[in-house]
């Protein structure tokens, strides 16, 4: 199987639409750096990070990744709106509504996943919606592990549920899940027709999304490891 590949995907909602390259900018200009400075924090030729700027070139996870490593920030903020982040106990007023049909789509081997509220930074929780691509193991490749728990509400379709530490199950449309997602585990389609799952995760949002996508080690600034195998059965 070849190599995973991971495209960040526009908007659905074009007047929606995340704009890397505004919050790339935004983001220098308030920490006061040049474009030679990002280039020297992130690796990245600064022709490049002024295409980006200009919204000349399409952004990968990778490079999202090393964005956020070399600007010393989260994945999130590159999503949308430096947004207002909830400190003490005192209400924010803090709202997002994510119309159908929006969202930011992030595309992997495994999953197509939907990611609604992408202008809210550090959020306590990370909703997620997954279409699910894989029916085999031997297909999916390496288990997912992510700090945090994650709760599980298949909307459509039948899913095959592996973890390491128990035997697969099969969960149908309206079943739902509750786990430690540091456990590793995969959402396997099992029916015919398409198969959706919202999946609602605790931990920092770039975490779950480096891990998700199997770019864990990018996340942390060095090249993603190829997927090992995994028996069947987890």
């Amino acid at each position: 199987m070849p190599a995973k590949t991971t495209r960040l995907m526009r908007s659905v909602n074009k007047a929606a639409a995340p704009q890397p390259g505004l919050a790339l900018r935004a983001i220098r200009v308030q920490k006061g750096w040049t474009l030679a400075d990002v280039s020297k924090r992130t690796g990245m030729p600064i022709s490049t990070l002024s295409k980006i700027e200009n919204d000349r070139m399409s952004l990968s996870y990778d490079k999202l990744a090393r964005l956020s490593a070399g600007l010393e920030v989260d994945i999130a903020e590159l999503f949308g709106p430096r947004a207002s982040i909830a400190t003490g106990g005192q209400p924010t007023g803090r709202r997002s509504v994510t119309r159908a049909g929006e969202g930011q789509t992030i595309e992997t081997e495994n999953y197509g996943h939907t990611y609604p509220a992408t202008e809210v930074l550090n959020k306590r929780f990370v909703p997620i919606i997954a279409e699910l691509h894989k029916r085999t193991l031997e297909e999916f490749g390496e288990l997912i592990r992510h700090p945090g728990e994650e709760y599980a509400y298949i909307l459509e379709g039948t899913v095959e549920f592996h973890t390491e530490l128990y035997a697969p199950m099969i969960l149908n449309k309206g079943d739902s899940i509750y786990f430690d997602s540091g456990m590793g585990h995969a959402y396997l389609a099992a029916g015919s027709g398409p198969c959706r799952v919202l999946s609602i995760c605790s931990g920092a949002e770039s975490q779950i999304i480096a891990a998700m996508h199997g770019e864990r080690a990018a996340a942390n600034g060095a090249e993603p490891r190829t997927p090992r195998k995994k028996r069947n059965g987890g």
